[in-house]
């Protein structure tokens, strides 16, 4: 279980946010210290058609990208709609508000706190991970997904 004393924050832009866009957030919201998880919430974009007669034949998307976020290559499953933020503490918010006025400046966004992230192991993260699931993953399983989610390591 990981602790319910961390505030968590939901970055809501107006608008579904790009892959360049996205890219340049990640960045500088990595940057804060203080950031502890960081959790990407919008439509799917799946890599091969899900139904249809087009049915498992490659889906190319042009926004179904790789980013580069801490020097590290990350897979964009997602047309990033929210970003939802756990953190050290309160402090961290204003730097977290300076890094989206220097992205986002096309389209209002607004900064929410409050509880967005499960505290407690799910039954889809036990199903996924096992009675044993590192804390840092709890509450971030998609059922759908083969894969897990993808750590980076930003400044502590």
């Amino acid at each position: 279980m990981t602790d319910a004393i961390y505030p968590q924050v939901r970055i809501v832009p107006e608008r579904l946010l790009n892959p360049e866009t996205t890219e340049r957030l990640l960045n500088l919201i990595a940057a804060v210290a203080g950031v502890r998880r960081i959790l990407l919430n919008g439509p799917r974009l799946p890599a091969t058609v899900p139904y249809g007669p087009a049915h498992g034949t490659e889906n190319p998307h042009t926004l179904r990208r790789t980013i580069r976020v801490c020097g590290e290559d990350v897979d964009l499953q997602v047309h990033v709609g929210y970003v939802l933020l756990e953190l050290e503490n309160r402090d961290v918010i204003p730097g977290i508000k300076a890094a989206c006025d220097e992205v986002i400046t096309e389209f209002s966004y607004s900064i929410k706190e409050g509880r967005f992230m499960k505290t407690e192991a799910t039954l889809a993260d036990f199903a996924k991970y096992g009675p044993d699931a590192d804390k840092s993953v709890i509450g971030m399983a998609d059922p759908r997904s083969r894969q897990g989610p993808v750590i980076i390591q930003g400044t502590k």
